[in-house]
């Protein structure tokens, strides 16, 4: 029986010198092999419970296993707005869902997903979704990243004049500012704008709302309105020390780099170069900044993290088909980089203005009565000194700003940051800004769901 493939990356010696995607080009034998593990289940987990979009799983597998491409990608883009960007990004909650995995591992379904989907593109089969006819009405969208760029392609497709407005220079939100070039090439990103611009929607650039366009202007304008502008607010950490130079938000770091990259600006902002690096956060943007260091050639890299080091098989508590908690090793985990667990940061130590170092101590975890969050005591004694050059926060976002976009549209935004729609003015709130903090392929999901939601306010039919 095939076994599912372990190594999927480039050479490390190789990858961490560039910026390009770390995954290697699999064989059509691999790619096959992996198929053929596809039980097609009678009740595929995969699709109804762990793929947030719906994919089909069972029926693309078994398409791309018989070298019938074309089959395989009309099954797949029927339910996904942008495989390219989730083939390459998502932590394929699918996979958590095998039935593969209960007594070996799962199909390597993220890996089947990108050779359908390049396949595709490559073999022309990627068309832009232009509708049959126009009906009329305009939508504005609020936001390039992956909710509001699958709700713009959902309203187009329905036939409605869809433009997008984004404060950046170049669409795609998190995607292409936030992501590092090494999972998601960003030409990758430019190749779906193009689609979408040849299907008919218009794109409005370097347009903030509120500073730029105002809420009544976008009213007068247009029929609905999609809210998609994720997360803005990054998490601080308020302790001792905090306004010292050296200490920045992780998006600050990574945007950074990929402005450089893109050419949007000619120097890094913020470089780890020489410096010893900690990364305040262990998910998958301290992952980020991890890989990102690496490649810019930090003298050391220490990525710590609050909560305990998770088992390195499936806990209990998530048995399958939940997506299991388990320790994750990320391929920049694999370029270089220490990580520690269970480390509660009390103050930054400064000298000159400038951060060098941190004071941290080791907590331990207590189970708390039923309903009530977990909590965690200092061990005494434990306290330690982390020397520190460059420090990066990257423990995750608190959502959207009460002022700002929300208050130009005159929307409400609860006590966790998250943007209450106003269906009944035609104002829709898609992604992150509407849920909190969450993964792409949710975020197109929501940008689908609410695009549905739109079209039948604008038909006239019911909420």
């Amino acid at each position: 029986m095939n076994q599912r493939i372990q190594e999927i990356y480039r050479p490390v010696e190789l990858r961490r010198r560039d910026f390009d995607e770390v995954e290697r080009t699999l064989s059509f034998d691999e790619l096959k092999g992996q198929a053929e593990r596809c039980m097609n289940c009678g009740i595929p987990f995969c699709h109804g419970t762990g793929c947030p979009l719906g994919n089909v799983i069972p029926e693309i597998n078994a398409a791309a296993g018989a070298g019938n491409w074309e089959k395989a990608w009309n099954i797949l883009a029927s339910t996904s707005s942008f495989p390219e960007f989730t083939s390459r990004i998502c932590p394929a909650l699918c996979e958590g869902s095998c039935t593969d995995g209960i007594n070996s591992e799962p199909v390597m379904i993220r890996q089947l997903e990108k050779a359908v989907t390049e396949t595709a593109f490559r073999n022309g089969y990627v068309k832009p979704l232009i509708p049959k006819s126009r009906t009329g009405r305009r939508v504005a969208v609020i936001g390039a990243g992956p909710a509001g760029l699958a709700a713009a392609a959902a309203l187009n497709y329905a036939g409605h004049e869809v433009t997008v407005y984004e404060k950046n220079a170049t669409p795609g939100g998190l995607l292409r500012y936030g992501i590092p070039d090494f999972k998601l090439a960003k030409k990758i990103i430019d190749r779906r704008i193009k689609l979408m611009l040849e299907a008919g929607i218009g794109f409005e650039l370097n347009t903030e709302v509120g500073r730029d366009v105002s809420g009544d202007y976008l009213a007068r304008r247009h029929d609905a309105v999609v809210l998609a502008i994720g997360t803005p607010m990054a998490r601080d950490l308020k302790i001792p020390g905090r306004e010292a130079e050296g200490i920045h938000f992780a998006l600050e770091f990574l945007q950074g780099q990929n402005r450089v990259i893109g050419r949007e600006c000619a120097a890094l902002p913020v470089c780890a170069t020489g410096k010893r690096v900690v990364v305040i956060g262990g998910g998958d943007t301290g992952s980020d900044c991890v890989g990102t260091s690496v490649r810019q050639g930090a003298e050391s890299i220490l990525q710590i993290e609050i909560m305990p080091k998770p088992p390195v098989d499936r806990s209990p508590s998530t048995p399958w088909p939940e997506w299991p908690y388990m320790l994750r090793t990320s391929s920049s985990h694999k370029e270089g980089g220490e990580r520690r667990w269970n480390l509660a940061s009390k103050r930054f130590l400064v000298e000159e203005g400038r951060v060098t170092g941190i004071e941290a101590v080791t907590v331990e975890w207590e189970l708390s009565p039923l309903g009530k969050p977990l909590r965690f005591r200092e061990v005494a004694g434990s306290e330690e000194i982390i020397p520190a050059d460059l420090v990066l926060l990257a423990m995750g976002f608190t959502g959207v700003p009460a002022d700002g976009v929300a208050a130009e549209l005159g929307l409400k935004v609860d006590e966790r940051g998250r943007v209450q729609p106003a269906p009944e003015r035609g104002i829709f709130c898609a992604g992150d800004c509407a849920s909190g903090a969450s993964l792409v392929v949710r975020a197109i999901a929501a940008g689908r769901r609410v695009a549905a939601e739109a079209d039948r306010y604008l038909a006239g039919g019911e909420l």
